[in-house]
């Protein structure tokens, strides 16, 4: 059964809307009824929704994308900090380099969008809505991706201090997603065997959906949390299973 959430007249951005998780996103907000806008450096070949190119991690181009969205549209209401990730990398082989680059995309790059958007929606008399997608890298070991795990749980403190500092007007919230199987998740995991020993580890026995992660997001951004503001919604189909209790199972 598909619940509605009554997105109508709404306008959305949703960052890094083009292709997976966002892209479900983007799509679920559109069903609830919202315009809804997705950026990204570069444009889909069948775009879905209005884009417009925007490098998140520049807050000069961040201020003219949510800048061109409300002189087409006139309002923004909701904005969804998805862009972010990061390839694997051991922490002692990591350059300085590559780890202030994980950084910027995954924390700086969403206060960016988030402080380009309050500034709207402080004036909006609606107000507005900022989810931010984390990870469950924030909330456990995230070895091979130190990095980016670190910078996600910072996104999760982040998403607490500026629920409270712009509080009323704007409500902030988190989605932290752990197994998420999207088109690369195959070659991720080493084919259809290893992404089934993957899946076996969660108490759910099976990776989540982008749309489940979606349904997440819209069920934020709607009136039906209206009370919610500095939530972090973890979504990890009951996480994993304590190593302890599968230690002497052989």
């Amino acid at each position: 059964m598909t619940l509605t959430l009554d997105l109508r007249g709404q306008v959305a951005l949703v960052t890094g809307g083009t292709k997976g998780i966002g892209a479900a996103i983007a799509d679920r907000l559109a069903e609830g009824g919202a315009t809804v806008v997705v950026c990204g450096r570069n444009e889909p070949s069948t775009p879905t929704h209005a884009f417009l190119p925007c490098d998140v991690r520049n807050p000069d181009e961040v201020a003219a994308l949510v800048a061109q969205i409300v002189a087409t549209h006139g309002h923004l209401d909701l904005a969804v900090n998805n862009a972010g990730g990061s390839p694997y990398a051991d922490a002692d082989e990591a350059s300085p380099r590559f780890s202030e680059a994980i950084i910027r995309l995954n924390l700086l790059a969403p206060l960016h969008v988030a402080q380009a958007a309050n500034r709207v929606m402080q004036q909006q008399a609606g107000g507005g809505v900022i989810v931010n997608v984390a990870s469950v890298s924030a909330v456990r070991p995230s070895p091979g991706t130190a990095a980016y795990g670190a910078a996600k749980a910072g996104l999760v403190s982040l998403t607490q201090s500026l629920a409270v500092e712009w509080a009323p007007k704007v409500r902030v919230n988190a989605v932290s997603a752990g197994l998420v199987a999207t088109a690369d998740s195959l070659e991720h995991y080493g084919g259809a065997d290893g992404l089934a020993q993957v899946a076996a580890t969660v108490p759910l026995g099976r990776f989540g959906t982008p749309t489940e992660v979606a349904d997440a997001v819209a069920f934020l951004a709607s009136p039906l949390a209206g009370y919610a503001s500095g939530a972090n919604l973890i979504l990890h189909g009951g996480g994993e299973w304590p190593a302890f209790l599968r230690s002497n199972q052989d």
